[in-house]
């Protein structure tokens, strides 16, 4: 953000992390540039991932209920605690590229926009950086919502930006693999300002993907996304009749 915007907004980089040692050190120093402050959620590591991230500059908290739903609200919360206007949602895999935070924290802090979402666009996708579950699931959930729900959602991406105001007021609650679905399901509901711009999607930069990593880890997290868009959808028709 120019010095306008970061005089008014204060962008807290928020980084849920479970054993990635191998990448956090170098997600965190890439990032830092553009926020004020990086959090990084602890999800219950056993390799050093805090104390990797502590020493490349981050704010370290720890979060031992594994899910990234959990990580995901300790993280907005210790950012909120700091005094974060914006938060900056990121992988800790390296797979999100820190240029794309620029345009998106900017559409919140000077456009208007609740929340900024970086849609990974096959033409700034690095060959093999999404598995064959997670093209699936970023093919299908987008679409179940469409249907049920009448959203225009392009992606379910991992690099977003949100008013922490807006974020409060949708009482996020999931714990695990819906909160994405959670957040852009009630953002939608709640007719939020929503902008979607092309980002770039990377190799994760080491270790493996504790979802699309193996076909157990992929299955849990498809099921639940689906799961979780078919109840928010029974809720808005229920809703809707009453």
């Amino acid at each position: 953000m120019n010095a306008g915007a970061a005089s008014a907004h204060r962008a807290f980089a928020v980084i849920p992390a479970l054993n990635e040692a191998m990448c956090i050190g170098d997600v965190v120093a890439d990032i830092r540039p553009y926020v004020d402050t990086v959090v990084v959620v602890d999800n219950g590591s056993t390799d050093g991932t805090g104390e990797t991230a502590r020493a490349a500059g981050a704010d370290v908290v720890v979060e031992p209920r594994r899910g990234y739903g959990y990580a995901c609200l300790m993280g907005i919360a210790r950012a909120r605690d700091l005094g974060a206007t914006i938060v900056l949602f990121l992988d800790a895999d390296g797979s999100d590229s820190p240029d794309d935070a620029p345009a998106l924290l900017d559409a919140v802090a000077r456009q208007g926009v609740d929340l900024a979402l970086g849609v990974r666009t096959p033409a700034l996708m690095e060959p093999g950086a999404m598995t064959g579950p997670q093209r699936l699931g970023n093919w299908l959930a987008p679409r179940l919502m469409h249907w049920w729900l009448g959203s225009s959602f392009r992606d379910m991406p991992p690099l977003k930006a949100c008013r922490v105001s807006a974020l409060e007021s949708l009482a996020l609650q999931d714990t695990g693999h819906g909160f994405t679905i959670e957040l852009l399901i009630k953002a939608h509901r709640a007719k939020l300002r929503i902008a979607q711009l092309d980002a770039h999607c990377r190799l994760r930069r080491g270790g493996v993907s504790k979802v699309s990593g193996n076909l157990r880890g992929a299955s849990r997290a498809a099921v639940k996304i689906v799961l979780t868009i078919a109840q928010h959808a029974i809720r808005e028709r229920v809703r809707q009749v009453l």
